[in-house]
């Protein structure tokens, strides 16, 4: 892990906010690369795009607030600097990104689900990037285990973050970006050949449902779970996200007249 890539006096670069930029300029790339292969306007992909990212950020950080009890007992922390640097949670990025994503589809005439195809396998490589951050900054960390590939955080810099040093873990963060970048994969490749418009979309929320309700079995989660019952938050999210999409897919695996791209 390698919290900060390099300090210079009192300044220093996060490497997670490195590689979060990365992340949403290659998530850009693929799916401006993505519009021309579909006959859309890059540019308005791109401004899209955008917009997404701005929600995202302010979705991630608001669902972290409204859920850790840091914040309830010391709402003054909301207006600290570990505040603004914090990476928030993923899932109220991703709800937020996809309120922001359909007010604007829709203002613009941008088609829904065929606009939402052309995203996806950017978002998984993004996202699989993007976790390679936290992986760095140590946070999203998972349980105790003594298995071959365990991770130990034992840079001070991470305390930051609030990863235990000098536990062997389960590295959380790795197993969930490999499996993005398979998941991006099939969504490229499928999303260059002939489809149901909302296929791509769908079969992502199947798909990286899937991997985060498995990883979360093994993150390391605290007390703040306003749903309760067997699973975390992200779990129920995470089944949620596949119900949606595997109702999408059997909606259009009935409907076969539907114009492919």
């Amino acid at each position: 892990m390698l919290p900060k890539l390099f300090t210079l006096g009192g300044f220093y670069l996060p490497t997670y906010g490195v590689l979060v930029a990365i992340a949403f300029l290659v998530a850009l790339w693929m799916t401006t690369r993505l519009a021309k292969f579909a006959d859309m306007n890059p540019e308005s992909v791109l401004n899209l795009g955008v917009t997404c990212a701005l929600a995202g950020i302010v979705g991630a950080k608001a669902l972290m607030i409204a859920l850790d009890p840091v914040y309830r007992a010391n709402p003054r922390e909301i207006f600290t600097l570990a505040t603004l640097q914090s990476a928030g949670i993923f899932y109220g990025g991703f709800i937020a990104a996809l309120i922001a994503a359909y007010f604007y589809m829709r203002r613009h005439g941008l088609p829904v689900l065929k606009t939402s195809d052309i995203f996806a396998p950017g978002l998984a490589l993004g996202h699989a990037i993007g976790r390679l951050g936290c992986f760095s900054a140590g946070c999203c960390y998972g349980l105790p285990t003594h298995l071959p590939w365990a991770v130990t955080f034992t840079n001070p810099d991470a305390r930051s973050v609030g990863v235990p040093l000098g536990v062997p873990r389960h590295p959380t963060q790795l197993y969930e970006s490999f499996s993005e970048i398979i998941v991006s994969a099939i969504l490229y490749a499928l999303c260059r050949k002939r489809h149901p418009d909302g296929q791509i979309i769908g079969l992502y929320f199947v798909l990286y449902g899937m991997v985060r309700f498995s990883v979360e079995f093994v993150r390391y989660h605290d007390d703040s779970n306003p749903l309760g019952g067997p699973f975390s938050l992200e779990q129920w999210i995470s089944l949620a996200l596949i119900l949606a999409g595997a109702a999408l897919l059997t909606t259009l695996s009935r409907k076969p007249a539907l114009a492919a791209t």
